[in-house]
């Protein structure tokens, strides 16, 4: 990269990176949830997977009875276990992809008693 893109270049990565930044340094709030477009049994098959032994992630607010379970749909759920496994394992490398049926977001999808994990 020649020096007068450099000059260019710089400021604007400064420009970008630093909004992101809060006051006491810590990146914003982020959660991981369904990219829509995903068809149902995919998101079935990633809820399993993130529910289960192999994920790790904690699905009892998803359960008959808890307050997240209601809507009970594949979207509602794998939403719930996608945020909760990336909450958990982000620091360690973890990424919110699930085969390209999660987005990041920096909207909180929280609702009624349903709260959704968001750990810096």
């Amino acid at each position: 990269m020649s020096l007068p893109s450099l000059k260019i270049f710089i400021p604007l990565l400064f420009l970008i990176l630093v909004p992101l930044i809060s006051g006491d340094g810590e990146l914003p709030p982020q959660w991981c949830v369904v990219d829509v477009q995903t068809p149902d049994d995919v998101l079935i098959g990633a809820t399993n997977w993130a529910c289960g032994g192999d994920g790790g992630a904690d699905c009892s607010m998803i359960q008959e009875n808890q307050p997240c379970y209601f809507p009970n749909t594949p979207q509602n759920h794998a939403s719930y276990a996608f945020n909760s496994y990336f909450q958990k394992f982000k620091h360690q490398g973890a990424s919110c992809y699930f085969n390209g049926a999660a987005i990041v977001t920096d909207l909180d999808p929280s609702y009624g008693n349903c709260h959704f994990e968001s750990l810096p």
